[in-house]
């Protein structure tokens, strides 16, 4: 039986990974230092025989070393996802993003494991000049620290692909959606309105276009892919896949949708400009032909998306508490 090695094992994308691998009837190692995932999300999948738990931080090398062994593939998840925030912290992004990496392929490195599949970003093309965006789109000035340390953990994953025979799956993700979600647009316009339904505060002037892919597509693009072992035939020894839904929405068509499934018309106040931070791209759109083109596509538009995330967190609003 395979047994995967999962970091961020608790966070909302790697918890919908687990329980995805242990349907399968897959062995999983979960990874987690719990600084921002919940154990709550584990709860289905520690109550199956196949799951153990180790809690964990990437920057010990020595105990992720000893925890990766046994295992023989590693979904790298854990990371800094904070884009917004990274001008206040910016050693955060370099240490649990590109420093994490490299002990998690070192770690890899030294148990014999040859196989990675890495959750990048689509932030990676910063403000790009070709939309939609393809996977081999003139590489970009990086307008956030997040882009910038995701881009160099890239170049870690495809360097040990080439010097040690690693097979690399590396997938840049639109914004994900979707159960579990607890970071993001649908997460703080929600915790407005349950705070004054009347009005909305929001960054930027609303015209940013953004995409978005339902949580549970990205698990079966990432398991799809996979599968397919297409990296083992590639010349690099690494595959690049974008993932996203062929469609985007204006913040201002997003807030509709979350008004409209809420049964709300709050006052829209906003901050003004083209985007909503330092670092915030003001459209983001990524071409998914590639990966479309081996059979997967998107299940879900991204109002279905959001209507879903919406519906999850009314029915779990104590991860709003978790997150103070």
């Amino acid at each position: 039986m395979h047994r995967i090695f999962v970091t961020g094992a608790a966070g909302f994308i790697g918890s919908n990974l687990v329980d995805r691998l242990l349907a399968k009837g897959l062995a999983v190692v979960g990874w987690d230092n719990f600084s921002t995932g919940n154990e709550r999300f584990l709860e289905a999948a520690r109550l199956q025989a196949g799951f153990s738990l180790v809690r964990g931080d990437n920057l010990d090398l020595p105990a992720l070393t000893a925890a990766m062994r046994g295992c023989d593939f590693v979904c790298h998840f854990a990371a800094n996802a904070d884009v917004r925030f990274g001008i206040e912290h910016p050693q955060k992004d370099l240490t649990q993003n590109t420093q994490a990496t490299f002990h998690v392929l070192e770690a890899m490195r030294a148990n014999g494991i040859k196989r990675i599949a890495f959750s990048s970003t689509g932030s990676i093309y910063g403000e790009a000049a070709v939309i939609p965006t393809p996977e081999n789109a003139p590489f970009p000035i990086q307008t956030s620290l997040y882009g910038a340390s995701k881009v160099a953990s890239e170049g870690l994953v495809s360097a040990y692909g080439e010097a040690f025979g690693f097979e690399s799956y590396i997938f840049r993700f639109v914004s994900i959606l979707g159960e579990r979600y607890t970071h993001g647009h649908v997460f703080d316009f929600y915790r407005q309105l349950l705070e004054h339904p009347g009005w909305l505060r929001v960054l930027g002037d609303g015209s940013q276009r953004k995409s978005y892919l339902y949580v549970q597509d990205c698990i079966d693009a990432i398991v799809h892919v996979t599968c397919l072992a297409t990296a083992a035939q590639a010349r690099h020894h690494t595959q690049i896949y974008n993932l996203g839904t062929p469609e985007y929405v204006q913040v201002n068509d997003s807030i509709r949708i979350i008004s409209r499934t809420l049964g709300l018309q709050p006052e829209l106040r906003y901050t003004g400009g083209d985007r909503g931070w330092i670092g915030d791209n003001p459209f983001i759109f990524l071409d998914t032909a590639k990966i479309r083109a081996t059979g997967w596509k998107a299940g879900h538009t991204i109002e279905q998306g959001v209507v879903k995330t919406l519906r999850w967190l009314e029915a779990n609003r104590w991860v709003y508490e978790s997150r103070r």
